[in-house]
């Protein structure tokens, strides 16, 4: 179905790009690139002078304008107390969210670095210490607007969103509902007997890919957009891939630091492969969702074909069998 959200940022070209910028009081000086985003879209903006923002302008009708702030709001709370991340600009009246027309926008500084080694053990713990800082600040208070890790939003809905649609071709259809119902089976089971886990505010989408390695050998963080409340663990899985005893040692590093500053729950473990099954399943929803909008057909050029699919179904037996095997241990 396709909806204003999926396919607004048709009517976004660089004219409008820059009078929103031009409009909160940047002085832009016709340069903009686009940077690797999907679900909103991120410029480099050029200013007179040389410098440069980010841009970021969310998808409409994703978030509420109190989650957006309430996001807004926690990554200022870290930076103040110096946790290492990329908050929003604030103006002399303190606003963060912009509107230019249709759309919501929010400016950044710009911060350069690289990807961070994730086989290097030194760098692995010093992520591990800024995490648990993030969590100690996230835990002191909740959210109240911002979404809960959960089973059913994850990966209930996007089955079900799925089976709804005609992206998923009827000769696969069959094959992955069973697949899936016997995962979801597995993984609820795990959530509900870890039912009394920490929930706190984390940064939801902790991977690679929003880390800036600086020169400094500071891990900046970025992208703050998926933050919601759910258990630690959810910001640690993605830094864990890979054969049994690699995972163990990369989880042992992670959590090396982390527990320098905060003390890590062994239990949360159990919920490690549930988490990557739920992301596993709902990133194909993710995609069937957004596929009127061209950056997706883009993207992801075959995934209204079989052969996404057939891969998909063998990822997701692979990932079965991954939740039979026992939680990593770490001591």
């Amino acid at each position: 179905m396709t909806t204003d959200a999926t396919t607004a940022f048709r009517h976004l070209g660089p004219n409008e790009i820059l009078d929103a910028i031009d409009s909160v009081g940047y002085e832009t000086d016709g340069r903009v690139s686009a940077l690797n985003s999907y679900e909103n879209r991120v410029y480099q903006i050029g200013l007179e002078g040389g410098e440069f923002i980010v841009a970021k302008f969310y998808r409409p009708e994703r978030w509420s304008d109190d989650a957006i702030l309430e996001e807004h709001r926690f990554t200022r709370e870290l930076a103040d107390t110096d946790v290492p991340v990329i908050a929003p600009v604030t103006d002399t009246r303190g606003q963060s969210l912009f509107t230019h027309g249709q759309f919501r926008f929010a400016t950044f500084t710009r911060a350069g670095g690289r990807p961070p080694e994730l086989d290097n053990p030194d760098q692995l713990e010093v992520i591990g210490r800024t995490l648990a800082r993030l969590h100690l600040v996230g835990e002191l208070q909740p959210f109240v607007h911002r979404v809960t890790i959960t089973p059913d939003r994850l990966g209930q809905a996007s089955i079900e969103f799925l089976l709804g649609s005609e992206l998923l071709p009827p000769a696969a259809r069959e094959v992955y509902n069973g697949i899936v119902t016997d995962m979801m089976t597995v993984v609820s089971a795990a959530f509900e007997g870890c039912a009394d886990l920490a929930q706190l505010r984390i940064h939801g989408d902790f991977h690679p890919g929003n880390i800036l390695w600086g020169r400094d050998d500071t891990p900046h963080v970025l992208d703050f957009d998926d933050t919601c409340t759910g258990p630690a663990i959810q910001d640690l899985w993605m830094f864990v891939s890979g054969d049994r005893q690699y995972r163990t040692a990369r989880l042992a590093d992670l959590l090396e630091g982390y527990t320098q500053f905060r003390d890590f729950d062994p239990r949360e473990l159990q919920l490690l492969e549930p988490l990557r099954s739920l992301r596993l399943i709902h990133y194909a929803a993710w995609i069937a969702r957004r596929w009127e909008d061209p950056a997706f057909k883009l993207a992801f050029p075959f995934f209204s074909e079989q052969r996404f699919w057939d891969e998909h179904i063998l990822s997701l037996r692979e990932q079965r069998a991954a939740l039979d095997e026992p939680p990593l241990v770490w001591d």
